[in-house]
């Protein structure tokens, strides 16, 4: 038993460097009406990148200064350094309460996805099956830690949104799981609106 334990915790060290990684079938739709630990960034080589539709939404552009300002110190090392959130954290728990709405980028104001198409898939971090504005939306590919994934980022910001995985077998429309940061999310409940990042 104590030969085991060392490689229990190597194992849990490579989850949270890698982040979200491919999950099991078990997940279940979500009903529509219902300061994470640090790890160490990195920044995402990118070969293709890959919009949803053709029409491309004007880019927000900030100095790194401003993002600073801006955005909290987790969200600026998840969306501008490519960071992973600790799985299971306060974020997830608030995503699997929040009801009926619209979810758009924490950087930009970008709408991104929606509660329609949000399910539990018991990833710790909170899942989509498709994208609710598809041009707001770029996938591309993602080389770190020696994995071959597919980084989900804002068309608009070009803010590390999370990573999409294929073929897991959830009983989704789409067979995808869009697993993204809470927070690089911000929820708008149905019948507000969303103001515009300044």
């Amino acid at each position: 038993m104590k030969t085991a334990l060392p490689a229990l915790a190597a194992l849990a060290i490579l989850a949270s460097l890698t982040g979200c990684q491919p999950g099991g079938k078990n997940a279940s739709t979500m009903p529509t009406n219902n300061k994470p630990a640090s790890t160490p960034p990195t920044a995402a080589p990118s070969t293709t990148v890959t919009p949803a539709t053709n029409a491309a939404p004007a880019k927000v552009v900030r100095s790194e200064e401003e993002w600073r300002k801006m955005l909290t110190p987790e969200q600026y090392r998840v969306l501008r350094q490519a960071g992973t959130e600790r799985a299971f954290g306060t974020v997830y728990e608030e995503f699997k309460k929040q009801g009926v709405g619209t979810y758009v980028c924490g950087g930009c104001g970008a709408e991104l996805f929606s509660s329609k198409e949000k399910f539990d898939s018991h990833c710790g971090w909170p899942s989509f099956y498709d994208p609710a504005n598809a041009k707001n939306v770029l996938t591309r590919d993602d080389l770190a830690h020696g994995m071959v994934r597919t980084e989900v980022i804002c068309a608009k910001c070009d803010g590390h949104l999370g990573h999409v995985f294929k073929g897991e077998g959830f009983p989704t429309p789409t067979d995808k799981r869009y697993c993204i940061n809470g927070v690089s999310l911000k929820f708008i409940p149905a019948g507000q609106t969303n103001a515009p990042a300044k």
